[in-house]
């Protein structure tokens, strides 16, 4: 979908499906944090355990990260940061 002519072109967002006391999860946030500033994107975390059908659907794979939301977005990496992935995401996103 392409934007309205004139409209200012919406940064990418990236959501990350985490938890409390995960070190994977904590790893993976740490390295988004510079590729998402880096493209200008905006990360949206959310706790997989104060959801109870993402924790059914992705509570085994936590961390994953998704370019949109987890309903309707693409799936990136789950456990390690796929940095490549991640950077080819965002990359065709801002175009």
């Amino acid at each position: 979908m392409s934007e309205p002519a004139g409209a200012a072109p919406r940064a990418p967002e990236l959501t990350l499906l985490a938890r409390a006391y995960c070190h994977l999860c904590d790893d993976m946030r740490e390295a988004l944090v510079p590729l998402a500033r880096r493209h200008g994107a905006t990360i949206v975390e959310i706790d997989v355990d104060a959801d109870a059908a993402l924790e059914r659907a992705h509570g085994d794979r936590v961390p994953v990260l998704f370019l949109g939301a987890p309903a309707d977005g693409v799936e990136l990496c789950h456990y390690h940061l796929a940095a490549d992935a991640v950077e080819a995401a965002l990359g065709a996103a801002g175009r």
